[in-house]
């Protein structure tokens, strides 16, 4: 059985496990509510409208500027694709239409932080009408109704809905970090296209780091001639991505980091430094010690002219400065530096940090813009009008909204920790239990993912950030109850699937890299022991390999998928099967998700292991191939156990818990994915 079966097998059996009250409810026979994110309110009828060729129609009785109409076209296109209908593409500037789109303005032509992005969708057995204040209103409500059509019967349907949406948040940002490893053009156009999918809004550009300088400057052509290593973006690449992010309602916030993380500007420009300079673009990874020259006049003089350049590209109101990281030995020991900190009675470089934040503040504010950065910008000593983007936790932010301060929070959404979706969705901008007033609640903006580049590149990005972005964007979107893990797991699996569709490759990503790695398209039993594993977080990467910017991303780490659909699919069949009462559970569905997966994945074993042996790629994994022996063995033990009724031999539960705790122990730069389901299976016995 291949890793596909076992998925959809496992999925169609937890169906009803994923039945619990209060669920979606069914407008007609088939139709099931996958909406992700969420909608604040919908209201579903009986009946629905069927799809055919000729019954949608296209209108725009009110504005039609372009950015609608191009919306409109690549909806109709979608719409096309999943159903197999043609359907006509002219667009009446009346009321005529069996699909409206009502937008009472044409929008600003550079998206703002306060856009209106909420809208009103109504369908009838007769009309589908999407109607919104602003092209980006309309934009998330065709979303919506693309994820509405769902096939009934022998044709494809939209139920009969009435849902009043509107983001619970205004920031609901992606952060993708170029400056590790370079992302093509046409890799961010994939993701931009899976950000709007979701209703994402702010595309988070990490442009500059220590590994590489990747903006085109005209007034500084060094900062990419010598710091990019020529993969860099040139301005009409930038100018490109704005424009084609704009389209989908998505603002474009570069990040230039200063004054540390700036081994690529130093190696360019090297009296910007703080007195050591850098020899070439950094390649190891972590925090380094350059740091730019905060004392200097002509460091302002150069930023101002660099800043001035990037606000012909980048129309957005923000500009993220980083600001983190930055030890800066430098101005410790630098006798020109700490004569100037003593004469101007700055204590530390925390508080020389702070006048150089002032000095690039004042510059943004002079080219109209306001500042970004992270946690270390956060000073009493800088204005009210910066954004503090948290890395370091929900109290961080908490504090600096106390102090008046806008924010963003990101700590619990770093990606490359390679956690569960579930632990991202249940982490909230604002907790429940907040004990910041309603007026610095106002001041969260929102919430922001990160995906850090260090142990990513073109080919594993899509599976690192997807589908598990998908269910964070309706933490930024939906109301703060959404919370229920189930049925979160439940539509985000179609989503992910409308994800692949749309371009995202995190799904065709892994048989891509298992045939590379034994060289041969017979993956079948490879593929199902995959679906074993999962990778290992970033720090624990990076204590077992030592990655740097030139290390091959192309191991078996790289090949599986961080909470892949099954983890969750076992939790919750071992859930349901020990609560089932021991005469029930020899033929519970729930036994059959379990036997399924554990005795496909041990047949599958022996093949790998003797592909592995001509795999050298493949051999860091043989070990765990033999726990993964014993693992099955173990379980499929305890669900012998469990149905009979049986107690097990003497010693053999804490025979088989110590086989799972050194199975949890670092080996091959993956970890196991159902331990914590296995554990629950062994204790359970008698």
């Amino acid at each position: 059985m291949t890793r596909l079966r076992i998925t959809v097998v496992s999925f169609c059996l937890l169906l009803e496990l994923f039945s619990l009250p209060g669920a979606m409810a069914q407008p007609y026979k088939g139709f099931q509510n996958n909406l992700m994110p969420a909608p604040a309110v919908i209201r579903v009828e009986e009946g629905g409208f069927q799809i055919t060729s000729n019954n949608m129609t296209l209108s725009v009785p009110e504005s039609a500027s372009p950015l609608l109409l191009r919306a409109i076209g690549r909806t109709v296109q979608r719409i096309e694709d999943k159903t197999g209908l043609e359907i006509s593409r002219e667009i009446k500037h009346d009321a005529s239409g069996t699909l409206q789109v009502v937008v009472h303005s044409n929008g600003s032509a550079v998206q703002s932080l306060d856009e209106d992005e909420s809208y009103h969708l109504t369908t009838t057995p007769t009309l589908i009408r999407v109607e919104a204040q602003t092209p980006t209103g309309a934009l998330r409500g065709l979303e919506t109704l693309y994820q509405l059509i769902q096939p009934t019967g022998s044709a494809f349907s939209v139920p009969s809905v009435m849902i009043e949406d509107q983001p619970r948040f205004r920031w609901r940002g992606l952060m993708i970090d170029c400056g590790r490893h370079f992302e093509p053009v046409e890799v961010l156009k994939r993701n931009l296209d899976a950000m709007a999918a979701v209703k994402l809004n702010v595309f988070h550009w990490h442009l500059t780091e220590d590994q590489g300088f990747r903006i085109e400057s005209k007034e500084f052509p060094k900062l990419t001639g010598e710091g990019s290593d020529g993969n860099f973006y040139t301005q009409e690449d930038a100018r490109e991505i704005v424009r084609y992010a704009r389209d989908r309602g998505i603002r474009v916030v570069p990040e230039f980091e200063m004054p540390g993380h700036s081994a690529a500007w130093l190696f360019a420009y090297p009296e910007l430094a703080s007195g050591t300079n850098p020899t070439g673009i950094r390649r190891e990874f972590g925090v380094s010690d350059f740091a730019m020259d905060p004392t200097r006049e002509e460091t302002y003089q150069f930023i101002e002219k660099f800043l001035k350049e990037m606000t012909t590209i980048f129309p957005d109101s923000y500009v993220h400065i980083g600001g983190d990281e930055a030890p800066a030995p430098d101005w410790k020991k630098n006798p020109r530096i700490l004569a100037f900190m003593k004469s101007h009675d700055l204590a530390d470089n925390d508080a020389l940090q702070a006048y150089f934040n002032r000095h690039v503040l004042a510059i943004l504010t002079k080219l109209n813009r306001r500042m970004v950065g992270w946690d270390e910008i956060f000073n009493p000593a800088l204005p009210k009008d910066v954004v503090i983007q948290s890395w370091r936790g929900e109290a961080s932010l908490a504090k600096a909204a106390t102090q008046g301060y806008q924010g963003v929070l990101s700590a619990p959404y770093y990606l490359d920790g390679m956690k569960s979706a579930e632990t991202h969705y249940l982490a909230d901008p604002i907790p429940a239990d907040t004990s910041l007033t309603t007026d610095q609640q106002k001041l969260i903006l929102g919430g922001e993912i990160c995906m850090w580049g260090e142990q990513l590149d073109e080919r594993t990005i899509d599976s690192r950030i997807w589908p598990r972005t998908a269910a964070i964007a309706e933490r930024f979107w939906s109301s703060q109850n959404h919370r229920d893990i189930d049925d979160m797991y439940r539509r985000l699996e179609p989503m992910s699937i409308e994800l692949q569709t749309l371009g995202s490759r995190h799904l065709s990503s892994e048989d891509t890299h298992l045939r590379d790695l034994i060289g041969s398209d017979d993956i079948d039993a490879l593929r199902t022991v995959a679906s074993a594993f999962e990778p290992v977080s970033f720090g624990e990467r990076y204590q077992q390999q030592h990655t740097s910017q030139l290390t091959p991303l192309t191991s078996f780490v790289d090949a599986v998928r961080p909470d892949p659909p099954i983890r969750h699919q076992l939790e919750v069949a071992t859930r349901e099967f020990l609560g089932s009462s021991p005469e029930i559970r020899a033929t519970a569905p729930s036994r059959q998700v379990l036997d399924n997966f554990f005795s496909d994945v041990g047949h599958a074993i022996p093949k790998v292991q003797q592909q592995v042996s001509d795999a050298p790629r493949l051999q860091p994994l043989e070990q765990r191939l033999h726990q993964l022996t014993e693992l099955v063995q173990v379980a499929q033990q305890s669900i012998q156990y469990l149905t009979q009724g049986s107690a097990s031999p003497a010693d053999w539960k804490d025979s088989s818990l110590e086989k799972i705790e050194a199975a949890r122990k670092p080996s091959a730069i993956v970890r196991f994915d159902f331990l914590d389901a296995l554990s629950g299976l062994v204790k359970a016995t008698h």
